[in-house]
């Protein structure tokens, strides 16, 4: 059995909005749509969605992930997101990839307010677990584990960039919406909008 790691920190400074962006991150179906194509996430439950993902090629191997994500807040406005279940799909040959196949996603994303801006801090830790090919498990350690690193490092990379590139749209959108939605907000839930 082989397991590989990664590791990835975001740092994103939003502008202040009149609803402050704690609330938006209540709605974790938006976060989850912010992190991938909302063409492959399926809801399952409240809190509950199936992400699937492109086919990713590992050591010459096509797979096409599966996960089950459960999302959900703390207290502190804190959105924590764990991978609960999981599978991988691949040639038929391959199928005792999947039955060895185990992948381990642990995320959060805090806000820290400030005056004008609110910086969302956040960390992703990605792992899986498989057993390889025989060719490929004569491959030096350091060679496999770099390789492996690599490929996590890349599906990593690829959801902050989603995040850095569609969070801050789809909040003020949010907003929007919700302004457009209900004038009667309760004025101790608002934010002043910063001066421009």
């Amino acid at each position: 059995m082989h397991e590989f790691y990664a590791s990835q920190a975001l740092s994103l400074r939003v502008p202040n909005e009149v609803i402050p962006i704690e609330h938006y991150l209540r709605q974790p179906q938006r976060l989850v749509h912010a992190i991938t194509d909302p063409r492959r996430i399926e809801m399952r439950e409240e809190g509950l969605y199936r992400l699937s993902l492109r086919p990713l090629q590992f050591l010459g191997i096509s797979v096409e992930p599966r996960a089950d994500l459960r999302v959900w807040g703390l207290a502190d406005g804190t959105l924590c997101l764990e991978a609960v279940d999981c599978e991988v799909r691949g040639p038929e040959y391959l199928s005792y990839v999947n039955e060895s196949f185990a992948m381990g996603l642990q995320g959060t994303l805090k806000p820290f307010p400030q005056d004008r801006h609110t910086d969302l801090i956040g960390q992703a830790d990605l792992s899986i677990q498989l057993n390889l090919p025989a060719p490929l498990t004569m491959m030096p350690s350091p060679m496999l584990e770099a390789a492996g690193r690599t490929f996590l490092s890349g599906i990593l990379v690829t959801i902050k960039n989603r995040i850095e590139r569609h969070l801050v749209s789809d909040y003020r959108t949010w907003v929007e919406q919700s302004q457009g939605l209900s004038n009667l907000a309760n004025p101790s839930n608002l934010r002043s909008r910063p001066a421009q």
